[in-house]
């Protein structure tokens, strides 16, 4: 007769405590945003996507697989090859795009269209970050903030009556009139970040509508 031993029936753990279960969940991260930036490739090369489209998302992928591998990057995962193979990943497009930093449509676009697109999204990103993470004073926002609004002129798709770029510009002014090291306040922080996340959004429709 089987003993009763109820330690046989507990749930075996992947991780024992909270900087493990950490770990796993980073890995997780990076895995799938390699499979993301994987299958976004593909699906430009069957023309599933528009080059604006694919422009603006990989992009977006781009910066956010910096910030996930440097959270695995380790002796074990030295550099993305190595998580890879670890892993089995089948994803020679993705390894393609990360090596090159940037994507596909810039190597090959003259009017400088996708470049534009790729850092205005490179931008949102890094300003909406930063906020998140309440950095507010003036001399930490202002440089991309400026940058933002200097690329989204540029960019001949944008109407000139474009309401998300009046948005950006209208922060762009705020901090105009600040001193280098002043601070915005919480409740400015928390407007200004819901203002860049309607903006990036507004942005993004007008690319799919393109």
């Amino acid at each position: 007769m089987q003993d009763n031993r109820p330690e046989l029936y507990e749930e075996v753990k992947l991780y024992r405590h909270a900087r493990e279960r950490e770990k796993y969940d980073n890995m997780a991260d990076l895995y799938a945003l390699i499979n993301t930036l994987q299958n976004l490739e593909k699906a430009y090369i069957w023309d599933c996507i528009t080059p604006q489209e694919y422009t603006a998302a990989c992009s977006k992928f781009l910066v956010q697989y910096k910030v996930a591998f440097k959270q695995v990057q380790s002796d074990e995962f030295p550099t993305v090859d190595a998580f890879v193979k670890k892993f089995r990943l089948d994803c020679p497009a993705a390894l393609e795009r990360i090596k090159e930093d940037r994507p596909i449509t810039i190597k090959d676009d003259k009017g400088n269209t996708s470049k534009c697109i790729a850092d205005i999204v490179s931008l949102f990103i890094t300003i909406m970050d930063k906020l998140r993470l309440k950095i507010k004073s003036k001399d930490e926002l202002h440089f991309e903030l400026k940058d933002l609004v200097d690329t989204m002129h540029r960019l001949s798709l944008i109407p000139e009556d474009f309401e998300a770029k009046a948005k950006v510009e209208t922060w762009l002014s705020t901090l105009n009139a600040m001193q280098a090291s002043d601070e915005l306040a919480d409740s400015q922080v928390r407007q200004f970040l819901f203002d860049l996340e309607s903006a990036y959004a507004a942005f993004n429709k007008l690319l799919h509508s393109g």
